[in-house]
């Protein structure tokens, strides 16, 4: 026999089913029952309001660099961006070709306040004032060798500040040197003012050198600002070379590697002996007068005072080779000079025509100790291992 199941009992079960399909729908779009479900494509958009032509310097801002450039943008392009100083001069500015950006087109002043006013395409605008850096004091940099001068081959860069550095790194960063072919080179300070880079080894003939001392706004410690950027380019001529041998009393030169004359020299005495080490061949004169108290010896130790021909300077102490007249009958056979290198009037003037700036000339088997790396002239002396560690740190272990 069937049991049936009473009417009233399949309605609740219906019903029980229904209400558990409703809630199930409920929990599946969001809890809310009796309310259409709201899709993400549907979600209220809130926009935010444009905002306003952007400034690069930030209002009210102090000891701003005025090397950097400052800018104005706006998505909408701008109508109208004006910048001027404390004094009311306009400064240069430029617009990009979108009408988006505006830029100052001049370096700005130490020791100045400015005020840019901007107003964009929508009619938003924007006023910002600002003040640069006040420095204590300026210094420039003077760069050797002379710009577009062609040198010798172990010619190194020469940075001269106007002022004692004491952030050295700082001033470091600020420069850039590049080359042509790339060649592995580094810095090192002589002292405070001074800074020299050289290559590894001798320069390839050929090689194009530029330096890009970019000091504006460059911080050198101390409260001292780079007064204006400098730049220069040198080119590397051919490789002459000097070799002078107290064992021989000679002198002979090189050029690209082949002798081009061997010439007998009388070197200093064993009293003022000519260091030995690599010199770099410097300025260059048809006739000049030595003066030993210059380089303090005075005359009543031995110094002189002496008119000479053609001098050509290897060391900033004094040391030239230089015209003897009075040193012929020595020259080759027997030391009688103050530490130079004595030879014939036409030895002379036949060396000064042939070398220039920045050859180097190597002297050898004197008992004069070695030419000092500080003397100006004599970079190559200080070992390759200790100029490529650098001293920006003010110290040195040579």
């Amino acid at each position: 026999m069937k049991v049936g199941i009473p009417l009233a009992g399949r309605s609740r079960t219906v019903f029980v089913a229904f209400v558990a399909a409703v809630l199930t729908a409920g929990t599946l779009t969001g809890c809310t029952i009796g309310q259409e479900p709201v899709s993400e494509a549907q979600s209220p958009v809130v926009e935010s309001e444009p905002a306003p032509p952007l400034v690069s310097v930030v209002d009210g801002a102090k000891g701003v660099d005025p090397s950097e450039p400052v800018t104005v943008t706006s998505a909408e392009g701008l109508k109208k961006v004006t910048m001027t100083n404390q004094d009311g001069k306009v400064v240069d500015s430029e617009l990009s070709a979108d009408g988006r950006e505006w830029s100052t087109a001049e370096d700005l002043g130490y020791h100045r306040t400015y005020t840019i006013k901007a107003e964009d395409r929508a009619g938003r605008t924007t006023a910002t004032t600002f003040s640069t850096v006040s420095p204590a004091s300026t210094a420039g940099v003077s760069l050797a060798p002379l710009d577009g001068a062609t040198v010798g081959v172990a010619q190194t860069v020469t940075l001269r500040f106007g002022a004692a550095v004491k952030d050295r790194q700082a001033a470091q960063d600020a420069i850039t040197i590049t080359t042509s072919p790339e060649v592995e080179g580094a810095f090192y300070w002589l002292n405070n003012s001074e800074l020299r880079w050289r290559p590894k080894e001798y320069w390839t003939p050929g090689t194009q050198v530029d330096v890009r001392a970019d000091i504006y706004g460059a911080n050198l410690g101390g409260g001292v600002y780079g007064s204006q950027d400098n730049r220069m380019s040198f080119t590397i001529g051919e490789d002459v070379r000097t070799v002078v041998d107290d064992a021989t009393k000679s002198m002979t030169v090189y050029r690209n590697g082949e002798v081009l004359r061997t010439i007998p020299v009388s070197l200093g005495t064993e009293k003022w002996a000519t260091p030995n080490g690599t010199y770099i061949i410097g300025d260059e004169r048809e006739s000049m007068v030595m003066d030993s108290t210059t380089f303090g010896l005075g005359y009543d130790q031995g110094g002189y005072r002496t008119e000479v021909e053609y001098a050509t300077q290897m060391s900033w102490s004094g040391i030239y080779v230089h015209a003897a007249p009075w040193s012929v009958g020595d020259q080759g056979s027997r030391n009688v000079s103050h530490g130079c290198i004595n030879v014939t009037t036409e030895a002379a003037a036949w060396f000064q025509d042939v070398v220039k700036r920045g050859d180097p000339v190597e002297v050898r088997n004197t008992v004069g100790g070695v030419l000092s790396g500080y003397d100006g002239l004599g970079d190559w002396n200080i070992p390759w291992k200790t100029w490529r560690a650098g001293n920006a740190d003010g110290t040195s272990s040579w």
